[in-house]
């Protein structure tokens, strides 16, 4: 890519996200916002009319879903901008469908600047397209960022081994009782950062985030995100919906 200034729309449909990730561009070096919206629409009009060269796109908007939108800016072919998913979406059905799209990244909400430049950077670098070799294995299961950026690489899936789990059937390092004190520090309702979980569950945070993790990954907790006026999202969980504690 040349050194030109990479044109980048951002497209999300919460205004506070929207105007955080745009600063997140203006700060990496070699790229600047042309503008940013809130709908699929705003997206397919401004994506086709030319001058943006990369779309940070959010999957969930209040219109057309972002897969379409991301089908129907295909249907300009060489003069279709690239794309890159910005997300909470992590099922493998979704993600297989942006892939399908020859996505140029996809990352999970909520992420950091440090994360999104890191990618910013790699696709200026030169961007390859992700091989779309696929299995087939559970496809409802939802998948970690790490999982993710092995899909973009590789297209494949590494489903965890049986071994890494411990007689209890829970994954080495998890243990029952820890589980049971940081799901009652959940509530399906009211969001709780991992340092409100440790203390409720008196564990440390790391601990906590590694157990909130686990339980993000099993579908038993559900990651929000608070945008400030200044500064990182901060990440906070809540019990999913219709979870039973252990």
């Amino acid at each position: 890519m040349s050194d030109a200034q990479v044109r980048v729309l951002v497209i999300d449909d919460d205004a506070a996200a929207r105007a955080l990730h745009a600063r997140f561009v203006s700060e990496t070096p070699g790229f600047t916002v042309t503008a940013a919206a809130g709908t699929g629409m705003a997206a397919i009009e401004l994506g086709s009319h030319g001058g943006v060269d990369l779309i940070l796109l959010d999957l969930r908007l209040p219109d057309v879903s972002g897969i379409e939108v991301l089908h129907r800016l295909r249907t300009l072919g060489t003069h279709s901008p690239d794309v890159m998913i910005i997300s909470s979406s992590r099922d493998q059905v979704t993600v297989r469908q942006a892939l399908a799209g020859r996505v140029a990244g996809y990352l999970v909400k909520p992420f950091t600047y440090e994360a999104l430049a890191e990618r910013l950077s790699r696709y200026r670098a030169q961007h390859r397209p992700s091989d779309e070799a696929q299995t087939h294995a559970e496809r409802e299961q939802e998948l970690a960022q790490r999982e993710i950026d092995e899909l973009l690489s590789t297209g494949r899936v590494q489903v965890p081994s049986p071994t890494a789990r411990s007689s209890s059937g829970l994954p080495k390092g998890i243990a029952e009782v820890t589980l049971r004190r940081v799901l009652a520090a959940l509530d399906p309702v009211t969001a709780a950062s991992a340092s409100q979980v440790a203390e409720h569950a008196s564990i440390s945070r790391a601990s906590a985030r590694r157990y909130l993790e686990h339980l993000v990954s099993e579908g038993r907790a559900d990651i929000a995100h608070r945008y400030g006026k200044r500064g990182r999202p901060e990440v906070l969980y809540r019990l999913a919906p219709d979870v039973a504690q252990l």
